[in-house]
């Protein structure tokens, strides 16, 4: 197939299986879906999806991008380039840059770099506090009025720990419907030194420790700011049981949270640190395995909305210090399909219908995104992924797209792969490859 598909050319998919269902053929034109069923070839390109899995395209709603600022480590370009071949067609570039996403310009700036990338749609996140300094406001209403449209916002990387300072931001988002997705952690509960869970390991290893009441404090804390003011807050990187606990009740009384686990969280363990390898120095740290099956359960009952990926790319000479030194972070995008499919599918969790639900579908509509996420239906933006569900992947992470290295993945393998990513009708990706 020829590399220089335009949106306008008919593109036929031949022989996919929707969400793991029956097979058919859909004809995707003019950046749409225009049939799905027995199509006619004549003048279109095809590709040969007998045996391949479609879910719409994945949409990611916490990309660290790292440009402005720290290019040495990841670029929009780059970046994009690693969330495409891992089957995504948007995501949210978080604000921890420099200079932070705190402006409608530096918004604008973001938004701009991603679609002359054109490789997925990079929808900026504002910051919540000038700077991420935790005490004023940034400029919210003109990030949601300007280009890029924000409407989600975070301080990632920092907790917006005054609550005066949440209830305010969270009374100002919800006059144009935005949310914000907190990094949930009490500072003053972790200590600034703790760089891992809190337990048996970090006390065999002689690391500090942060408790998963510090996460857990915050997630309460913010469901009843978001109850009194009838505003949406999202839990960003869920990761213990307790949280798990308390956004459940939250739901119940009917407060607008939601919640995201990343990859890592579903299956890597605190045990993996007993080799001091900073690869596996993360905030929210790794947590024991009580806490991850309750991750599990949770994405499976529909506790947790979505999987976001939290990718976190690091240059060498960020990551490889001792551990208590190291950066903080790991790479997500490329490798998240294959987790959720391993984890989640290959334990009868979710099937390829709860896999689109929580990798497709809730983040675009936690992200108000009504491009992206949409059933693979006629008339439906053609955002779609294709994947070999009989694929055995042995990550590699000298074969990444990304600029770094920080791969927890690597030597693992992983069921499933992707074999195909198109954005509104233009292939990003073939048979495993940037087109």
């Amino acid at each position: 197939m020829s590399t220089h598909t335009s949106p306008g050319d008919k593109i036929v998919v031949k022989g996919a299986s929707l969400l793991g269902e029956q097979a058919t053929d859909l004809l995707l034109e003019d950046g749409v879906i225009r049939e799905i069923g027995s199509v006619s070839e004549k003048g279109a390109r095809v590709i040969e999806a007998d045996g391949l899995v479609a879910l719409p395209g994945l949409v990611d709603l916490h990309t660290h991008l790292r440009e402005p600022g720290r290019e040495d480590a990841e670029t929009i370009r780059t970046g994009s380039a690693a969330a495409a071949v891992g089957g995504y067609t948007a995501v949210l570039a978080m604000a921890n840059t420099s200079p932070v996403t705190d402006t409608a310009e530096n918004a604008e700036r973001v938004f701009d770099l991603g679609r002359a990338a054109g490789l997925v749609d990079v929808h900026p996140v504002g910051a919540v506090t000038r700077g991420l300094a935790g005490e004023e406001l940034a400029e919210l209403g003109l990030m949601a009025t300007s280009r890029a449209r924000v409407r989600v916002f975070s301080d990632d990387g920092k907790c917006v720990g005054d609550a005066r300072v949440m209830r305010r931001a969270l009374e100002y988002v919800k006059a144009f419907g935005g949310v914000i997705s907190q990094h949930s952690q009490d500072s003053s509960l972790a200590g600034a030194s703790a760089c891992c869970h809190e337990g048996e390991v970090s006390g065999q290893l002689g690391l500090p420790g942060w408790p998963g009441i510090a996460e857990e404090v915050i997630v309460a804390r913010d469901v009843m700011l978001a109850r009194h003011t009838g505003s949406r807050v999202h839990v960003a990187h869920v990761s213990t049981a307790g949280s798990v606990e308390v956004i459940r009740w939250a739901r119940a009384q009917g407060i607008d949270v939601t919640a995201e686990v990343t990859p890592h969280h579903l299956l890597l363990t605190t045990d993996l640190l007993t080799g001091y390898d900073p690869t596996y120095k993360v905030n929210p740290p790794l947590r024991p395995v009580e806490d991850v099956e309750a991750l599990r359960a949770a994405l499976a009952d529909g506790t947790i909305d979505a999987v976001a990926t939290d990718h976190a790319p690091h240059a060498r000479h960020d990551k490889e210090h001792a551990f208590v030194d190291a950066a903080f972070g790991m790479l997500g995008l490329e490798t998240a399909l294959g987790v959720v499919n391993t984890v989640m599918r290959g334990n009868d969790l979710l099937d390829w219908a709860g896999v689109a639900r929580v990798m497709s579908a809730n983040p675009a509509r936690i992200a108000g995104l009504a491009d992206q996420g949409q059933a693979l239906q006629v008339g439906a933006p053609a955002n779609l992924t294709l994947i070999d569900p009989e694929a055995q992947v042995t990550v590699d992470r000298d074969a990444s797209v990304s600029l770094s290295r920080n791969n927890p993945w690597h030597g693992r393998t992983l069921a499933g792969a992707v074999h195909a990513t198109l954005l509104r009708g233009v292939p990003t990706v073939l048979e495993g490859k940037l087109v």
